[in-house]
């Protein structure tokens, strides 16, 4: 049987979540972990590639030892306390089940879901350093439901080419938007976005083109035609990867 982690980590130290060669990253925190807690080599499988910087709340990634003979021993309750230990303090594995031999963490998902965090203020915070995208001036009631109807437009079945990175080699951009919306406490704004899947820094975009609606720049009406033009120039820019949480794997039976 494999074992299916879900992991939380702040991205500010790391080069994302896969592996890369002589940069630090959390799949190599995690490989190492692995193989310290568990004394065999094992495969570590993760859900999906997360950029520099990109912090997670719920991702997911399967374990299992590389030689069929090799068995993890330590019973699955105790998996989190044990990788933990051998984890650095910004990656923590919150929990661990059995799943089946045949199950994928990846190519099983089924919907993904992000939140981009804005502290929108003149006065940085501190304590969110590199975990919120800090705007630098509030969002007056005004603009935030200028944004909010701008954020509606991204729900449903469609080609998003304007929110892809320009240089993407993916050539199916079609994607499907469950949900779309912002919300907001105080000087805190959340954007929200569920799919079944983005393209390479779609989410970046689109909380870069909301930005530019509450900056006047893109009337918050024009969303339909920008999905339709497919084309990355007409879009906002691209914000930075300080505010972005991959929140929550969904699987078949989630």
């Amino acid at each position: 049987m494999k074992i299916l982690l879900t992991i939380a980590y702040v991205g500010t130290n790391y080069q994302g979540y896969q592996l890369q060669k002589d940069k630090p990253t959390v799949a190599l925190m995690l490989n190492n972990a692995v193989k310290n807690a568990f004394g065999i080599e094992c495969n570590v499988t993760g859900c999906s590639r997360t950029d520099s910087g990109v912090h997670a709340l719920g991702y997911c990634a399967t374990v299992e030892p590389k030689n069929s003979d090799d068995k993890i021993t330590v019973p699955i309750e105790k998996i989190p306390l044990v990788l933990n230990l051998a984890l650095p303090s910004d990656i923590s594995v919150i929990c661990a089940k059995y799943v089946s031999d045949d199950f994928h963490a990846r190519y099983d998902v089924q919907k993904k879901e992000y939140v981009y965090k804005i502290h929108a203020s003149t006065i940085r915070d501190p304590f969110l350093d590199k975990r919120v995208l800090e705007y630098g001036k509030e969002i007056s009631d005004e603009k935030f439901k200028k944004m909010q109807k701008a954020a509606s437009f991204y729900v449903g079945t469609h080609r998003f080419t304007s929110f892809m990175s320009a240089g993407s080699k993916i050539e199916n951009t079609e994607r499907t938007v469950y949900e779309s919306y912002l919300t907001r406490d105080g000087e805190n704004v959340e954007f929200h976005i569920l799919a079944n899947g983005f393209l390479y820094n779609m989410v970046r975009i689109m909380v870069g083109t909301l930005l530019d609606v509450e900056k006047g720049k893109i009337d918050e009406n024009s969303i339909p035609d920008i999905i339709s033009a497919e084309n990355r120039s007409v879009a906002g820019s691209t914000a930075k990867a300080d505010g972005l949480y991959l929140q929550k794997i969904f699987y078949f039976d989630s």
